[in-house]
């Protein structure tokens, strides 16, 4: 019997780059093109690989209203159907399930795309026992009936739009590789005869399927599948925990006492189905603190397997970051110029960046903005003390959005020009922040010489601000700092060294760890990444320490541009070391490892 091995790859923000939502897209991305990138040997068998995910086709099909995606698959090429493969997909069609399908080749293996239009459910009728109605509905009761989901008491709260799409979601997912799985033996039933379907089923190709489920939306696929005894190896990844992220910061405190308790603010539904991942084979984690909040509030343990990040090139692009730094100058100075007053050197004006989702406790812009004053004390004394030229001026900008913006409505000379129209929600708050610490723009005309800039936009070569892409913003700042209290991973600590610059973290960062191993330098000094142990500090030295770390990466590159050529260079390695090489590795070894 020739047998057919299949990897899929599945999440709610699997499919081409449309679909992201947020960080788990690159995640996905990262690990098809990675396996198609593996080198073969005794360890790693041949495998198809297929990606699963949503399909939205038109705005407003997302339920994320915020982001409203529309599924673009232009860059995708048609994909080649076996005859298996077109049998299970036949299958869904009769179920009125509709599957946009496309491909794309990396080294010459190709990677399948299937994407489910789930907006339809509502839409499709359908029986169950000796009762019609909808697919929508269909779906929710077999889901009590398997896994105890109670989706009549979910679907009514806020978040219920979200759940029914994850619930639909991973019905389709789980519906195809029940279909590809159990193709043989449907297509064998039409023989009467005992012998002859099993002789048929011998000369028929064995559909082998491992199932990667990244985060909690389609965990319900593999519960589904178990339940229903279909032989799958399955992987769940967690890269974070719904109770996790409604306590946030306060997590730490929960691990410390043992209280497994939820915030009253979890939304309860998505967190059931996050629990579902205790049917899966192998239950993963992006970090340990991840590990801990999922043995916490669900009882799930498993293996931690740390996230990575794929560098495209071998050397620092030197002449990007110089011509990125200097865009980013000119803008502030000639934006200060014209709507705060006064002529400032742009070779003296030094930027620095956060970036983030907007969670502002959780990913410590209060910590940031804290620090940030301490560091004009810090910059003001040094400049005063001879150490530094009058002219310095180090501006931060905070890159955090409730989602993007139109450009024609953005003012000129956004984000320096900021009237509060144009922000909302936390955005304001953020902006009343900085305001409420002196250190916007305008002061830096005064009493200032730090300013933080909120940047309420995402960023993109046509964001109406500084019209870089996010990479050539890490690339042209002098510095990341990232204060997170809450932080499964950070791959954008890994984003900017990708870019070589130099970036301050968090202990409570997932991926801090990682530094006890990294090649160093700079043998004298804080290193090209330097961690600010924000668990067992008390607040004011975690403040301090953020000042000291942003002092030591601006004097650094002001002063001793050898030694900071260095430090970027480190965080660049840093990158390279957290490769996807060695954690696809690892998934890959779960997914086949009965083969």
């Amino acid at each position: 019997m020739i047998e057919q091995h299949w990897i899929v790859l599945a999440g709610e923000e699997a499919g081409p780059k449309s679909n992201k939502m947020g960080g788990i897209w690159e995640v996905i991305d990262a690990e098809a093109t990675t396996l198609a990138s593996l080198p073969e040997s005794d360890d790693l068998y041949e495998s198809n690989i297929l990606v699963l995910g949503p399909n939205y086709r038109y705005t407003g099909a997302d339920w994320n209203t915020g982001v409203n995606r529309v599924t673009d698959m232009s860059e995708l090429k048609p994909m080649e159907v076996g005859e298996e493969l077109k049998s299970a997909l036949d299958i869904l069609a009769k179920e009125n399930i509709s599957v946009a399908t496309g491909s794309r080749a990396v080294n010459d293996v190709n990677i399948g795309y299937l994407l489910f239009d789930c907006n339809e459910f509502d839409s499709i009728i359908t029986g169950y026992g000796d009762e019609e109605m909808t697919l929508s509905n269909r779906v929710k009761r077999e889901a009590y009936e398997l896994a105890g989901l109670n989706s009549l008491e979910y679907e009514k709260t806020g978040y219920g739009r979200e759940y029914t799409h994850y619930l639909n979601l991973s019905y389709a997912i789980s519906e195809f590789v029940r279909a590809f799985v159990t193709i043989g033996t449907e297509k064998a039933k039409k023989y009467h005869d005992e012998d002859i379907s099993r002789f048929a089923i011998s000369l028929l190709p064995r559909i082998s399927v491992s199932l990667h489920c990244h985060e909690f939306g389609v965990f319900y696929a593999i519960a589904r599948l178990k339940k229903l005894g279909i032989p799958v190896r399955t992987v769940a990844t967690l890269h974070a925990t719904i109770p996790g992220r409604g306590w946030g910061y306060q997590s730490i405190e929960k691990f410390s006492t043992g209280d497994s308790t939820w915030s009253a603010w979890t939304p309860v539904g998505n967190a059931m189905l996050e629990s579902l991942a205790r049917y899966a084979d192998v239950v993963t984690f992006v970090g340990d603190s991840t590990r801990k909040e999922a043995k916490l509030f669900h009882g799930l343990d498993g293996m931690v397997v740390r996230n990575g990040i794929s560098t495209d090139r071998w050397e620092i692009d030197w002449d990007k970051k110089d011509r990125c730094r200097e865009h980013i100058q000119n803008f502030v100075a000639d934006n200060l110029k014209q709507f705060v007053g006064g002529d400032f050197n742009p070779k003296h004006i030094i930027p620095i960046f956060t970036i983030s989702r907007i969670e502002l406790e959780n990913k410590g812009y209060p910590d940031l903005l804290d620090a940030l004053i301490v560091y004009d004390r810090l910059l003001n004394s040094e400049v005063l003390g001879g150490a530094l030229e009058d002219d310095v001026r180090v501006v931060c900008f905070l890159i955090t959005a409730h989602g993007p913006k139109s450009t024609d409505k953005l003012p000129e000379g956004f984000p320096i020009n900021l009237p509060d129209e144009i922000v909302v929600g936390e955005e304001l708050r953020l902006k009343k922040m900085v305001e409420e610490r002196k250190l916007e723009c305008l002061n830096l005309a005064t009493s200032r010489r730090v300013a933080a800039i909120p940047y309420p936009q995402w960023a993109g070569v046509n964001d109406g601000a500084l019209g870089l892409s996010t990479d050539e913003v890490m690339a042209g700042c002098v510095a990341g700092i990232f204060p997170s209290r809450y932080e499964p991973f950070l791959l954008t600590g890994l984003e900017a060294g990708k870019e070589a610059t130099p970036s301050i973290v968090s202990r409570i960062c997932g991926f801090s760890d990682a530094l006890k191993s990294t090649k160093r330098l700079v043998t004298i000094g804080m290193g090209g990444v330097v961690v600010v142990d924000n668990i067992d500090l008390s607040y004011t030295e975690i403040v301090v320490d953020y000042a000291l770390a942003i002092d030591y990466f601006t004097r650094t590159f002001l002063q001793d541009k050898v030694k900071y050529s260095l430090l970027s260079e480190e965080a660049y390695m840093l990158a390279k070391a957290m490769n996807w090489t060695d954690p696809v590795s690892q998934y890959y070894k779960m997914l086949v490892r009965d083969r």
